[in-house]
């Protein structure tokens, strides 16, 4: 890749390339090259890091041992979790795409080297990754803008102008319009990388540039200057969105809260000719609240803090804080001003030509926003009704947006409601009217923004020509997967699912034109198809239908809610392979969709609330007539939107849409149909693009820059649809390498494969290719390059590696080699001359003082005078042939320093390889060594975390399992209430459908008598057909375009596609047979799965039946496994109560067998002195008398031994009984422990055989469950796999036929059309003017020609009429005007012919005549089937007055319920207090309890180690003791070691002394650690008085406890009671209203005697509940009011029945009416064909008739649009019964459903009786188990305090011997007093006094250590000092017998002397030499000799061997010199 030059790149370089020092970076990469190679490395997953590095040591079939890089730690895993790792030349690759393993582990990690380098740019194939820097980077300048113009991708390093310019060339290269679609997460950096595409284009594509652009290096918003008018409001259109689109979040201070489509026109030059913008999804709901640490929109913080004071006085603004809807006040963006930022916007505004009225419109429509936020409404006493009690905000909000606030606030609280033709008020709760103002401040928000949008666009549109190319830049947000995912997250993921279709549909186009152009042979698979599935299951609109069109079938339907729409949608779409249950609980999703990027659970909370998106319309209509102009245009569409009249808010599932809701076709579109149409558009729009992808990311959530979350990175990519386009290129041939380049680096591998010379490069690729072996499935070779699978290049990278390292290992060790051989050489010959040289000097230091030798040197020379000229002559001829040697030896050692110059010259280029390598390997031993060192410190971090890991993991096990208890019984508690009032809630909800009903048939009966339903309806289709056509021509406009482009594409196309064409026929009809093949397979297919789905229903009654088994086993075993848990707990306690004695008992033992071996080094140390003395004694006196003192002295050590001995052996048998007593307690706690653990096992076993059996018996039956499932799936998609095959073949062949035959047709016809139009449209008003001209004239002749005929003359007025609605009509549509002309035209024709037949014949008006009499016989039958209708529905109207007197009644009983049911509710209210009080009391109770307990094992455990520290001092004091006395021992030992000589004695002083001082030290030690531990002691002391407090202290507590609860039950017994005497108080009102009813009707008498006998059954409840205990008496007095209102609901079904039946026979007398009405039709038909051939049979003679024929026929029209109106109401009423029917079957479900659930209930109340019944016996359980505890608890601390007692005692008695000891334990003692109060003031400093005294105890420990050490260094240097005493003995010995020896030889040659006389001179010296040299040795203690004689008798030379050398035996061993004879 090629770096331009220049200086304003420079400092962006390091953040565009990587490393440019390429000799480390080499040397660097051959290291790790080489560690790759030889340690196999992989990743592996991680749960820190996402992946690791590690290397496989070892593979057992499908698994793999590896180690960790990090810790060296070994993990056993499985093949697929190892993830295979690139070789290091891929390191911070550019392109993923060329990485040779595509995994995940390795994108991560490349895009981790990369970002930590400072490069945020990475490409993915068709991808540009960006990851936010968090930071500015200087990578954005004009410089770097100037150095992307004009480059291609390849050239320089990745970058958003890259991307940029290859779309802005492309565009202009192709003729292709471009996409950049930019995705990701908020706060990634979405809109900072679209704000830098259009600075870019706006740069380069500028028509108006400035003069000099290459010199500056500001920032491109900074030289906007140098743009055109054009480009500059293109980039100030960012700040305006900005400002009202964007807002701060936890993740990001700018997110943009929508999604925008930006398109930017060009001309054909390549200059910006205008743009336009698309918004998606606003997040208005941020308009109202806001989530903490959050803001609203920019612009409402903005306006407040930058408005002056008289906009402030204008606008009516206030302080942030006056505002509701800025949920967290002024909440400010750091590094900005709000300010500013005003000022900006406006400046912004300015600029894109916003004039001044239009600006403080928008403001004031936000500070209205505002304003919707303040108003507040309060609930009245009495009723629901809410109220406006201030409305102060409101008059701001109505003065702002120019309404009346009287109508506002009547708007609000009682809007106008339609029934029928009447409108009524209906009085709204505080929740509605709430709900209603935050709708209102919401929709006019999102109505602004649009209008913002459409203002700017209509700035920024300049083009007026067709066919100029566009660049899309696409911003929205990514995939989302959310804890709560809701409609905007479907909506979003929706959308992604689309463009992830799209990128995988280029891909495929790009990789199938790649292979075509290499010709390489491989199955195309279009990768889009993979998403269908998901996207069919979200927008298909029928069989089955999808989510979105279920959804919209639930906004029309009545009484539907969220959860009915679940239900309806896991009915349809449950088999659907993308459709799952959730893996959550119901509560937090109702259903799961399988995404490309995973699985998504939604909750359907509010759905239809959101796809409805509702308003209150009598507001809205009020907006629209508001006299602000802004305002009124805002709310221009106020006919379209839905009322909040139909839609009643309820609950958040039971949100249920009334049937009063209704709309005409073309008159409301929910959201989900206005997204999906935009969201096709878009999608046709990009399909029709060449698209680009950048994808961003962010790295961490914390916005710090430098730091990447592995999880969460990976998370994106994965939703990103990355790692899916990763997925997609491992299907292929992803690596792809040029031929040079492949034979360069890997020729290698194959050395003899290549012949020599030249050869062509896909020939000797080729050749290298077959000689490796590849399998041919691995590679394919392309025209000019070669393809491979993923990870064939790192196999063979990693062969390459294994062959260069073989070949570096084999030089090397030849280097070697020679380096060393030559190296032995050397040594040799220095061997050999060493010995040549010690023998010749050890030679003549023997010679020299031999006087024979003396004498042969001075007589040598002598011998030698007669020989000299010999030897002369001789030497004159060796030296010529010395010199002849000389010249040879020259010439030679000439080649040989060439040949030397040329070995130094290799030797360089070798020791320079060596150094390199010597540099590597340095490298990585330091690595190593920084690895190591980390790993040891990481795994002493992972053991303390592992640990405490544990403890938290138990602690917080069985917090969890007690909460989930308190949790399911809570649950189970507050279900059941719902469900009651649910069912309430439901039969109110009924009876406001039914009322809805009648008002629904009322309506209609009207609608039959209206007539001028006809105009309207023909007015609104008219209008559907004017928004469709203006639909069609734009559509029609794009379609041109794209079908101009398309053309030529379909022009190529077309020869392949007849080709195929041919292919897909025969294939069609092999599929035909192959389809009646199938279908009788399928026929038989049904068959068995009929049986099959009955086998399946048998197992599911099975399963169902096992599974409540299987509940109640369950039970019981969570109850075995909670006394499990109770049992395991005491176990753990007593198990590590057993491991504190037992490691007491092993320090004793260690302390024992310490002493022992002490005690036998010593007896073994005075074994050994004693045996030493026994050699040492000598015959003097002096030795005597230290022998006796030595003999005093070891008396005295042995007694003081003994009594130390007798002292440690009562200490140690004191110990072992305090041992034993502990040890049998431990034992008895561990028998008991070992029997409830096997009670427990046994009963584990029994319910574990049976838990086992349920699951095989339920595997079982699920295995064959999915036997089933899977062949019904398999057969199923062979069937639609066989049809969709068939379908496509016939789709695709009729759609080229009609595509090729209508192209044409519809371009003409288009372009025809567009321009009649536009003329058509200029002459229209002034033909209707002149049109009314002539039809007036024609009017007035018609009358005069026509007063004697009437009939005909009003006929006349009749088409006039006509006439005029056509003319009406042409004026309102372009399509009417049309259809008018030519009605008129046809008109006037007929009113010519008319006046010419007038004159010529006037008999023809007899016929009429006769006609005239025929039609008026045929209204008169008209009129009498009208009247029969008016009977009809009066009989009606009389069913109806009657309904309305029963529904009063029922009216009545139902306030008399919902009075006794408000009363019941305030009792349960007051119940739910009590209840709620009595949980915090318990709860509080157990925090308290769990409290003591901790406290009382922290103090167990203190206690415990403070005895173990004592005993721990106690033993060191002993050691040290015992110390002292042997140190005592040894230096009285070395004292009386002394011997003879006397010498060591001072010496022996010293180290006595300096004993003494390390024994005066070890003492003051010794005093200072007996401090210590008093002091300690003392602590301890103070924490048993302060444990023993708080054991009163608790159990006071308790007891105080224990009586509030006991007061707080009687409360509640009394609260009881009085609720007993007031339900006895209701069954007496009960009565008296029973009494009341019984003169209603016959058919109430059955509701009256249900009732009492539940009021039987409820004194009977009462008396029940009297009798249960105090806890539970509440929630069965629930239970039996939900009995008693099921009752009640019950007889309410019952009558609503019976009226449903009364409604049956009305509808069935309505189907006789239409029956009727049928036949009356059938008749008019009847008389229209015989009126048709009576004019048919005139025509021929009676050519005047014809006129009257078609103002006949327009009659026989009008009759049958009447007719089919009709029919359409009697189809209505036929719905209606329908609906009816289905109401009345849902009734009865309901009503057996009702049953079931009290069944249930009472099943439920049985249930709570028993589980209450067992709680109280688990709780008095759990109590006296407590209690015991405690007792046991507080018994066995007694024990063991008066057992330290007793120890404190004996130590005190020992210590109290030393007055030393005492005065200092005085002060201590004061001191320790003090520091008591201290402690008790300050209880938190304790634990840093055990800390400090831990710490001290270490120093301790380290000092007798040290002791130790200084006390093993004595015992050796006494051994030392014994061994040279020993040296000296022996040399002493061996003097004194060569003395002896010599005296012996002195008196035996005196005594010679004595005989022979005096010896010769020779003998005297040698004896004096004698003589000296045994004084000499004497005096020298170190080397004693002993010298030689000589016979003197027989002297000798060397030569002549006569004489011997008689040596000293420590002399050298070598051979005396010996001269050669020559010499």
């Amino acid at each position: 890749m090629s770096r331009p030059g220049g200086g304003g790149v420079g400092d962006a370089e390091r953040y565009l390339y990587t490393n440019s020092g390429l000799a480390s970076n080499s040397s660097s990469s051959a290291s790790s090259q080489a560690d790759w190679a030889a340690r196999r490395l992989v990743w592996v997953p991680s749960e820190k890091h996402g992946f690791e590095a590690a290397s496989i040591r070892a593979e057992r079939g499908d698994e793999v041992e590896v180690e960790l890089s990090d810790n060296g730690r070994k993990v056993v895993l499985s093949r697929e979790e190892v993830q295979r790792m690139n070789p290091p030349r891929f390191s911070k690759v550019e392109d993923m795409a060329e990485l040779t393993c595509l995994n995940e582990a390795s994108v991560l990690h490349n895009l981790k080297e990369r970002y930590y380098s400072g490069l945020i740019y990475t490409y993915s194939g068709l991808f540009c990754v960006v990851i936010n820097p968090y930071k500015n980077l200087p990578i954005y300048t004009e410089s770097i803008v100037e150095m992307y113009r004009g480059k291609k991708r390849h050239e320089l390093p990745p970058h958003i102008y890259a991307i940029s310019e290859a779309a802005y060339r492309s565009m202009l290269q192709d003729r292709e319009d471009q996409a950049i679609l930019c995705t990701g997460e908020s706060g990634a950096g979405k809109t900072e990388n679209t704000k830098k595409v259009i600075q870019y284009l706006a740069h380069v594509a500028s028509s108006h540039k400035a003069a000099n652009t290459g010199g500056s290096r500001k920032e491109l918003q900074n030289v906007s200057t140098s743009y055109g008018e054009l480009e500059r409001q293109l980039l100030q259109a960012n700040p305006i969105l900005e400002a009202f689109g964007n807002a701060k979040t936890v993740k990001n201070d700018n997110s943009s809260r929508f999604g925008k489509f930006i398109r930017i026109n060009f001309d054909v030059t390549g200059y910006i000719v205008g743009a336009n913008i698309e918004t998606y999804l606003l997040e208005k709901s941020r308009a109202i609240r806001q989530a903490k640490d959050e803001r609203t929109f920019h612009m409402f913080y903005q306006l407040l803090a930058g408005a002056g004071d008289a906009m402030k006085g204008d606008l009516l603004l206030e302080g942030f804080d006056q505002y509701r809807f800025l949920s967290n006040g002024f909440v400010p963006v750091p590094g900005q001003t709000d300010k500013e930022n005003f000022q900006e916007t406006l400046e912004s505004m300015r600029i894109m030509g916003f004039h001044q009225d239009e600006i403080m419109s928008m403001l004031r429509l936000i500070s209205a926003v505002l304003q919707f936020g303040n108003i507040s409404f309060r609930k009245e006493r009495n009723t629901d009704q809410a109220s406006m009690p201030d409305n102060t905000a409101a008059q701001k909000l109505c003065h702002l947006m120019g309404i009346n606030v009287t109508e506002f606030c009547r708007a609000i609280l009682t809007p106008r409601i339609k029934v029928g033709r009447d409108y009524v008020q209906k009085a709204q709760t505080k929740e509605q009217a709430d709900f209603a103002v935050e709708a209102l401040a919401k929709a006019t928000y999102e109505r602004l923004f649009r209008w913002l949008v459409h203002r700017i666009n209509r700035a920024l549109d300049r083009t007026k020509r067709q066919g100029a190319s566009f660049i899309g830049i696409l911003d929205i947000a990514g995939f989302e997967i959310f804890q709560l995912n809701s409609f905007e997250q479907l909506c979003i993921n929706y959308t992604n699912e689309k463009l992830q279709q799209l990128f995988n549909h280029t891909m495929f186009i790009l990789e199938q034109e790649e292979y075509q152009r290499e010709g390489i042979e491989w199955n195309f698979i279009d990768f889009g198809l993979d998403l269908q599935p998901c996207i069919d299951l979200i927008e298909r609109p029928a069989n089955p239908p999808g989510v979105l069109a279920l959804l919209d079938e639930e906004c029309w339907f009545p009484k539907a809610t969220d959860k009915t729409f679940v239900e309806k949608l896991t009915v349809e779409q449950g088999s659907h392979p993308k459709f799952q249950k959730p893996r959550q609980l119901k509560d937090q999703a109702d259903f799961c969709i399988i995404h490309y990027a995973g699985k998504v659970d939604y909750k359907s909370d509010e759905w239809l609330m959101k796809n409805m998106d509702p308003l209150n319309d009598n507001v809205a209509s009020l907006l629209h007539q508001s006299t602000d102009r802004f305002v009124a245009e805002l709310w221009k569409d106020v006919d379209r939107i839905v009322g909040l009249d139909q839609v009643q808010v309820g609950g958040v599932n039971d949100v249920s849409f009334g049937s009063g809701y209704k709309t005409k076709k073309g008159m409301f579109r929910t959201v989900g149909q206005l997204y999906k149409e935009s969201l096709s558009k878009l999608m046709a729009t990009l399909r029709n693009t060449n698209p680009n992808f950048v994808r961003c990311i962010i790295p961490n959530h914390e916005k710090r820059a430098g730091k990447l979350e592995p999880h969460l990175v990976l998370d994106q990519l994965r939703c990103n649809g990355v790692l899916e386009g990763i997925r997609i290129c491992r299907q292929g041939f992803p690596n792809r390498i040029v031929f040079q380049e492949f034979r360069q680096r890997y020729e290698i591998l194959t050395p003899n494969a290549i012949p020599k010379g030249f050869m062509d490069g896909k020939q000797a690729c080729e050749r290298m290719i077959n000689a490796l072996e590849l399998d041919k499935n691995l590679y394919r070779v392309g025209q000019s390059k070669i393809f491979f699978r993923a990870g064939v290049l790192a196999h063979l990278e990693e062969e390459r590696d294994l062959k260069i390292t073989d070949i570096i290992v084999l030089f090397q060790s030849a280097a070697r080699g020679f380096l060393a051989r030559r190296a032995f050489s050397k040594k040799q010959q220095q061997l050999s001359a060493l010995k040549v040289v010690q023998r010749n000097c050890a030679a003549y230091l023997k010679l020299r003082h031999w006087q024979w030798w003396r004498l042969f040197t001075k007589v040598k020379p002598l011998l030698q005078v007669t020989r000299q000229d010999e030897e002369i002559h001789a030497k004159e001829i060796e030296l010529q042939k010395v010199r002849d040697r000389h010249v040879k030896v020259e010439l030679d050692f000439k080649d040989l320093e060439r040949k030397h110059q040329q070995l130094i010259e290799e030797k360089s280029i070798l020791a320079e390889q060596l150094q390199a390598e010597t540099e590597l390997f340095a490298e990585a031993e330091e690595m190593r060594a920084r690895l190591s060192a980390r790993k040891l410190e990481l795994e002493e971090i992972l053991t303390d975390l592992e640990s405490r890991l544990e403890e938290e993991e138990e602690r917080n096990n069985q917090v969890t399992n007690e909460k989930k208890k308190m949790q399911q019984h809570l649950q189970d508690l507050e279900e059941q209430l719902e469900e009651e009032e649910g069912a309430r809630q439901k039969l109110q909800l009924e009876r406001v459908t039914v009322e809805a009903k009648m008002k629904k048939m009322e309506e209609d009966i009207l609608l039959l008598e209206d007539q001028n339903s006809k105009l309207s309806k023909e007015k609104k289709l008219l209008e559907d057909r004017i928004n469709e056509m203006t639909s069609q021509l734009a559509e029609n406009e794009e379609r041109v375009k794209n079908l101009s482009k398309v053309k030529n594409k379909h022009e190529a196309v077309v020869a392949d596609m007849e080709e195929r064409l041919k292919k897909e026929e025969q294939i069609r009809q092999e599929m035909e047979k192959s389809r009646r093949r199938l279908d009788g397979e399928t026929n038989e297919l049904q068959d068995q799965l009929a049986e099959l789905m009955s086998v399946v229903e048998e197992h599911r009654a099975q399963l169902s039946r096992k599974e409540e088994e299987m509940s109640g086993v369950l039970a019981r075993v969570e109850e075995e496994s909670s006394r499990r848990a109770d049992a395991l707990r005491t176990l753990r306690e007593a198990q590590s109560h057993n491991a504190e004695l037992q490691e007491d008992l092993e320090t004793e033992r260690a302390a024992r067998a310490k002493a022992e071996k002490q005690k036998r080094d010593l007896g073994e140390e005075l074994e050994a002195l004693r045996t030493e003395l026994e050699d040492t004694l000598d015959t003097t006196a002096a030795q005597q008398e230290l022998r006796s003192k030595r003999e005093q002295e070891l008396g005295e050590l042995k007694r003081s031994l003994d009594d130390e001995s007798r002292s440690h052996e009562a200490q140690i048998t004191d110990l072992r009984q305090r041992h034993a007593v502990a040890m049998e307690g431990v034992l008895e706690q561990l028998e008991q422990a070992r029997r409830m653990k096997a009670s427990l096992e046994k009963t584990k076993q029994i319910m574990e055989g049976e838990r086992a059996e349920l699951s095989a018996e339920v595997q079982a039956l699920q295995s064959g469950r999915a036997e089933s499932e899977h062949k019904r799936k398999k057969l199923e998609t062979q069937l639609q796999d066989a049809q969709t095959r068939l379908l496509e073949s016939e789709r695709l062949k009729a759609e080229f036929t009609e595509k090729n035959q209508k192209i044409q047709t519809e371009l003409d016809s288009l372009s025809s059309s567009l321009g009649f139009t536009e003329s058509k449209s200029i002459k229209l008003a002034k033909d209707v003017s002149s049109l009314e001209t002539q039809l007036h004239d024609s009017q007035e002749l018609l009358q005069e020609e026509t007063r004697l005929k009437l009939s005909l003359g009003a006929r006349v007025r009749a088409m006039e009429e006509e006439r005029a609605s056509l003319i009406e009509r042409v004026e309102e549509e372009e399509e009417g005007k049309r259809n008018l002309n030519r009605q008129i035209l046809s008109l006037q024709q007929q009113i010519s012919e008319m006046r010419k037949k007038m004159e010529e014949d006037s008999a023809a008006f007899e016929g009429g005549e006769e006609s005239r009499r025929k039609l008026a016989r045929d209204l008169e039958a008209v009129s009498q089937r009208f009247n029969e209708k008016c009977q009809a529905l009066d009989k009606l109207e009389r069913t109806r007055t009657r309904f309305l007197q029963e529904i009063e009644d029922l009216n009545l009983a139902l306030d008399q319920q919902r009075q006794n049911t408000a009363a019941l509710e305030k009792k349960q209210k007051k119940f739910d207090q009590l209840l709620a009080e009595e949980k915090t009391v318990s709860a509080r109770y157990a925090e308290e309890r769990d409290r003591a307990e901790a406290e009382c094992r922290e103090k167990e455990t203190r206690a415990l180690s403070l005895a173990r520290a004592l005993e721990e001092v106690q033993e060191s004091r002993d050691e040290m003791e015992r110390m002292n006395k042997q140190l005592r021992s040894e230096m009285d030992q070395l004292v009386s070691s002394k011997d003879d000589v006397g010498k060591n004695v001072h010496e022996l002083e010293k180290a006595r002394r300096a004993l003494e001082q390390q024994v005066a030290e070890m003492k003051t030690q010794l005093e200072e650690l007996e401090d210590e531990l008093q002091a300690a002691e003392d602590g301890k002391l103070r924490l048993e008085v302060n444990m023993q407090a708080l054991r009163a202290q608790c159990e006071r507590e308790l007891a105080g406890k224990e009586e509030s609860g006991e007061e707080k039950r009687r409360a509640l017994m009394k609260q009881v009671r009085e609720m007993e005497l007031e339900l006895e108080e209701e069954r007496k009102q009960r009565a008296q209203a029973m009494a009341g009813k019984k003169k209603l009707e016959v058919d109430l008498q059955e509701i009256e005697a249900q009732i009492e006998a539940a009021n039987r059954g409820r004194d009977e409840a009462i008396k029940q509940l009297k009798k249960l205990q105090a806890q539970m008496k509440d929630v069965l007095r629930e239970l039996d009011e939900a009995k008693l209102s099921r009752d009640e609901i019950a007889a309410q079904s019952k009558e609503s029945e019976k009226r449903l039946k009364s409604l049956e026979a009305e509808l069935l007398q309505l189907t006789e009416d239409l029956a009727a009405a049928e036949r009356a039709k059938r008749q008019a038909q009847q008389d229209r064909d015989d009126i048709a051939e009576e004019i048919a049979n005139s025509t021929t003679g009676k050519s005047a008739l014809l006129d009257e024929k078609r103002r006949l026929e327009a009659r026989i029209a009008e009759l049958e649009e009447e007719l089919e109106e009709e029919q359409g109401n009697m189809e209505l009423v036929n719905d209606r019964f329908r609906k009816t029917a289905l109401q009345v079957e849902t009734l009865t479900v309901q009503l057996s459903g009702e049953r079931t659930l009290s069944q249930k209930n009472d099943a439920a109340r049985q249930l709570l009786e028993r589980q209450n019944k067992d709680l109280k016996t688990k709780l008095n359980e759990l109590e006296g188990a407590v209690r015991s505890k405690y007792k046991l608890n507080i018994a066995a601390m007694e024990a063991k305090i008066q057992q330290l007692e007793e120890q404190l005692d004996q130590e005190r008695q020992e210590r109290i011997l030393s007055n030393k000891l005492v005065r200092r334990s005085e002060k201590k003692f004061k001191e320790i007093m003090l520091q008591v109060e201290d402690e008790r003031r300050h209880a938190d400093q304790f634990k840093e006094q055990l800390d400090k005294s831990s710490t001290r105890m270490r120093q301790l420990k380290r000092q007798l250590e040290e002791a130790e050490e200084e006390a093993s260094r004595a015992n050796a240097y006494r051994r030392k000092l014994q061994r040279e005493l020993d040296d000296v003995s022996e040399t002493a010995e061996t003097m004194n017998r060569e003395v002896s020896v010599l005296k012996t030889k002195l008196s035996q040659s005196e005594r010679r002397r004595d005989k022979r006389g005096p010896l010769p001179f020779m003998i005297r010296t040698t004896r004096r030499g004698f003589l000296g040299d045994a004084s000499l040795e004497n005096s020298d203690s170190e080397e004693p000799t002993t010298p030689g004689t000589t016979d003197p008798g027989t002297p000798g030379t060397p030569e002549s061997g006569n004489g011997t050398v008689n040596q000293n035996p420590r002399a050298s061993p070598l051979p005396p010199y010996l001269p050669p004879q020559g010499e």
